[in-house]
């Protein structure tokens, strides 16, 4: 019919920013191409599934919830949103990209000199059991174990109140100083909870990293958490794109919409070097405060009390980098900030970042990354392309 407007069933949480990006990505999409009406449940899925028969809808964007099987009766257009492993079925799927998130804050936690690792999660959860063990594969890499979580069996001994006391005993378990990532940031809040109880020092001792970068979470925390940001918007405007494509008649066949980490906003929980070796840590601090500058190896040097030679090998048995490596790496993840958190343009940011012109921080960062300033800021940028 002419002047018909999609009638959509959102079945996402708004509680986390995970769902919240999803939703703003929806809209965003909704505003520029619908427009569409909504229909939103934020309490039981249960309660709601009379209604949604009689409304008639068009299309369904949902968590893959266990009472799925009358929703897909409908025979509707649908786009899971998956966080248990799902192969039974035909339906297209948002999935998070639990592998780079892994590796994501092995990078981050090895950047910062850790010798000592540790994974904690949600055993029951396919998605928190895959960060786990790519984060595990990246260490293993280097030649470092991580120390693995395990949660208590019983119902009653999970509940906070009693699994707080169990997490603090893991925690004075571990070698100190350790570097732990958490499968979200609600569980990174519960590891820097449980280090009060132990009395352990965030960052000095433990340095946690969460991910979904839910900001009242990580704000929330004390103190502040480390988060991996993820391009939810993205993906919940990619998948009503795709909703659009199946509500005029393209066939359900497993298609992927991938929700990625774009960049790491570091926070106090993790802003530390865990490297006892004072030149060295005087050297990279250096860098870091001095990344938007052109910098070169002898100005690192001059910061130091070290021979260029000293510091040099020493660079390389810590970070396994020469000095000369570490600037253009903490430049690049510079580059990056901006291209993902801002609208800056590349003339713009280059000028910011001390570059003599576009051609130069452009030839930089794909000899750094092996893509395009361009490709990147469209590939991980938190929002679509207006």
């Amino acid at each position: 019919v002419m002047g018909k407007i999609p009638k959509v069933i959102l079945l996402i949480e708004t509680s986390r920013a995970f769902g919240r990006g999803l939703l703003y990505g929806i809209a965003r999409y909704s505003r520029i191409h619908g427009p569409w009406t909504f229909f939103k449940e934020t309490g039981g899925l249960e309660r709601s599934i009379g209604q949604l028969k009689d409304w008639g809808a068009d299309g369904i964007i949902m968590r893959n919830p266990k009472k799925s099987e009358e929703l897909i009766a409908m025979g509707l257009p649908t786009i899971l949103v998956i966080h248990q492993r799902e192969d039974r079925d035909i339906f297209p799927r948002i999935v998070t990209d639990g592998e780079a998130i892994g590796q994501r804050a092995a990078e981050h936690l090895l950047n910062r000199g850790f010798q000592h690792f540790a994974y904690c999660g949600l055993d029951d959860t396919a998605w928190s059991r895959q960060r786990g063990e790519s984060f595990r594969q990246r260490l293993e890499q280097a030649g470092r174990p991580m120390h693995l979580y395990q949660q208590p069996k019983t119902p009653v001994r999970r509940q906070w109140k009693n699994e707080q006391n169990i997490l603090a005993q893991w925690l004075a378990s571990l070698p100190k100083p350790v570097g732990i990532l958490t499968c979200n940031d609600d569980r990174g809040q519960h590891v820097i909870e449980a280090c009060k109880i132990a009395g352990f020092q965030v960052p000095y001792e433990v340095a946690v990293i969460g991910a979904d970068n839910d900001e009242l979470v990580c704000n929330l925390s004390d103190p502040p958490m480390t988060s991996i940001a993820l391009n939810t918007e993205k993906a919940g405007y990619e998948a009503a794109e795709l909703l659009d494509r199946l509500m005029n008649g393209e066939t359900m066949c497993r298609q992927k919409i991938m929700v990625s980490p774009t960049h790491i906003v570091t926070r106090q929980s993790t802003d530390i070097l865990a490297i006892e070796d004072r030149d060295t840590a005087e050297a990279i601090r250096f860098i870091r405060q001095n990344a938007r500058r052109p910098i070169g190896v002898e100005d690192v040097v001059n910061a130091t009390t070290s021979s260029r030679r000293v510091l040099e090998k020493r660079f390389r048995n810590i970070l396994n980098r020469s000095i000369y490596q570490e600037i253009r790496r903490t430049r690049v993840d510079q580059i990056i900030t901006m291209l993902v958190e801002t609208d800056l343009s590349i003339s713009q940011i280059a000028q910011k970042m001390g570059f003599p012109g576009v051609e130069h921080i452009a030839r930089y960062f794909r000899q750094e990354t092996g893509t395009s300033l361009l490709v990147y800021r469209k590939r991980f940028s938190r929002t679509p392309a207006q």
